[in-house]
Parts: structure tokens; sequence; C-alpha cells
């Protein structure tokens, strides 16, 4: 009797005791992730204050003032993947205009051909101001003038830019563990070949997937879907729990290789309070016809296009809608 007493007696001490040891593992537990995600988030800051590359207006002039993520106030982005190489400042491969409307939970995507002719705006020098393709731009006068040439070709205001430099794309692809495809067509370019069907892809094979159109019967509108899927399929995976301890791999890959406008401050509240707007997501293409203009192919969209390509945005984007610039019909550049 005297022992089962004892036992009695020492059970409680014995609960108190591994109590004890399950709360402070609890509590290193919680400090450490305390700690690690206070790291992640520190690590994250820097990474974007890198990438940050403001550009000399706050606001478009095409709108009346800037956008708040308070009021849920419609927001448009530009994204362009940009061919820069060694000795070349480059032009845009691929160009995006993203526009997202968090009370109606829409988002529209419009992919403009690289090709496309139009009026190229240089705001600092109207002088320099020319017809070429729309992906010399870049070459003229660097994203600004890249985001200028995109409001006046679509009457669109630009609030945001996100420029990838397509080179260093497959180091963001490499460092969320490649990605997977179901390729449709077979290629080969520089280097890399590619059979059809499902495969996983590499930051190179990844390049060269985004890159390709010859052998893609649609040309810029196939490249460009590809694009999206390939970005869908990073943000994706990069989404998942897997990825987490690869995390300094990705913000090195991303500071390295990505510029914007956006903050840290614009990107939380972006992700805060636009996200439901990723429910309903419209891929938007421009019809035109391709020619032979002076020795170069250009991709031309006739006005009455443009114009009802500005007002489907304009509306997405809360805003009366306006009459296009007209492009100059010359030929001569």
């Amino acid at each position: 009797m005297n022992m089962t007493r004892e036992n009695r007696k020492k059970k409680p001490k014995k609960k108190v005791k591994w109590l004890r040891i399950t709360l402070l593992t609890f509590l290193i537990l919680l400090i450490g992730g305390g700690v690690y995600f206070y790291t992640v988030y520190s690590n994250f800051a820097k990474a974007v204050d890198k990438m940050h590359n403001p550009i000399s207006r706050e606001v478009s002039k095409k709108r009346a003032e800037k956008v708040e993520f308070k009021k849920l106030d419609p927001i448009s982005i530009l994204l362009v993947g940009v061919d820069e190489r060694k000795g070349d400042k480059g032009r845009t491969d691929s160009m995006l205009v993203i526009t997202v409307n968090p009370e109606k939970k829409t988002t529209k995507i419009l992919s403009i051909p690289r090709d496309t002719r139009t009026k190229l705006i240089n705001k600092d020098n109207p002088n320099k101001n020319r017809i070429d393709k729309i992906n010399a731009a870049y070459a003229y006068g660097g994203i600004e003038e890249s985001i200028n040439t995109v409001e006046n070709f679509i009457n669109v205001p630009i609030d945001y830019y996100v420029q990838v430099n397509m080179e260093g794309f497959k180091d963001i692809v490499d460092a969320v563990g490649g990605i997977d495809v179901d390729n449709q067509y077979a290629f080969e370019l520089d280097g890399v070949t590619l059979k059809t069907g499902p495969q996983h892809l590499n930051g190179t094979k990844a390049l060269q997937y985004a890159r390709m159109r010859k052998d893609d019967p649609r040309g810029d509108f196939g490249r460009a879907e590809r694009q999206r899927e390939v970005i869908s399929k990073i943000i994706e995976k990069g989404k998942s729990f897997s990825t987490l301890t690869k995390y300094d791999d990705i913000l090195t890959a991303l500071e390295d290789n990505i510029k914007t406008n956006l903050t840290l401050n614009d990107m939380i509240g972006i992700q805060s309070s636009y996200k439901p707007a990723a429910e309903t997501i419209e891929k938007l293409e421009i019809k035109g016809d391709g020619k032979m203009i002076n020795g170069g192919w250009y991709f031309l969209v006739e006005d009455e296009t443009r114009q009802s390509i500005s007002n489907e945005l304009r509306e997405q984007l809360g805003l009366q809608q306006e009459t296009v610039a007209s492009i100059p019909t010359s030929y001569h550049n």
C-alpha cells in the first residue's frame, strides 16, 4: 500500500516535468521559428530593396492621382522580359500588360507582340520619337521609353513595371528546382533540344522553351503563351513548402535578374488586398497582320483594334473611354 501511495505521489511530478519539457520545447521552436521567419523577412526586404528601381515619375500622366491599395484602386503592371546580353543594351523579348480590378475580382493580361509597329515615345526628347518595332523602345530609352510607348499604344496608364532579365531567367527556374511542362512542339534552339510531351525542365531548357517561336505555328502568340505558363509554374513552385529551404537561392536569383518600381510596402499591399482578383484571369491577344516594310518584318495593328483593347482595359481600370492616338500610316521612320 505504501509503495502504491508513493507511486501515486510521484505521477503528478512526472506529469509536471513532462509538461515543462513540452512547453520548453514549444517555446524553443517558437523562438527558433520566429528567428527563422524574421531572417527570411529581413533577407526578403534586402532583396526587394536591391530590385527596386524607381522611374522619374511617380504617377502616370494618364492618371489624375496615384493609386491607393487601401481604397482598392484598380492597378496596371507592365511585365517585360529583356533579352540583355554582354555588349548589348538589349530589347524587350516579351511584353505583358496586366490590369487588376480587386472589386470585380478580375485580372486581364494583354500580350503585345515584340514586332508590333508603333510610335516610340521619348518624353525627355520628343524629337527622338520615331516609328519602329515596339521592342526597340527599350534599346533607345530603357524601361521608361518602353512604358511611355505602351501607354501611347493602348492609351492606358501604367502604374508599375517588372523587368526580368531573360538571360538570368534560367537562374530563377533553377532556384525553385525546375518546372514541369507538357511541350506541344519538338524543337532545337541554341543547343537545346526538346521533344513533345510531359517533361521536367531546368533553367537552361526552360529559357529556350520560353523563347522558341519559329517551330510554333502561332509564332509570337504561342511564345507569349509559353512565357505566361513558365511564369505561372515558377510562382506555383515558389509557393510550395519544399522551396522554403531554398529561399536564399531564390532571393539571390530574383535580386540579380529583376528590376521594379514596386516597393516592399507595395508588394505587401497587393498581396493582402488584391489576391481575390486572381480568381478570374482573362488572357487578351492583339489581332493584326505581318508585313515586310523597308526590309524589316512588322506586326501591324489597326487603330480600331487598339481602340477596342483600350476601351476594355480602361473599363477594367475604372477609367472613362478615350480615343487612342493614331499611328502614322507612313512606312518611313
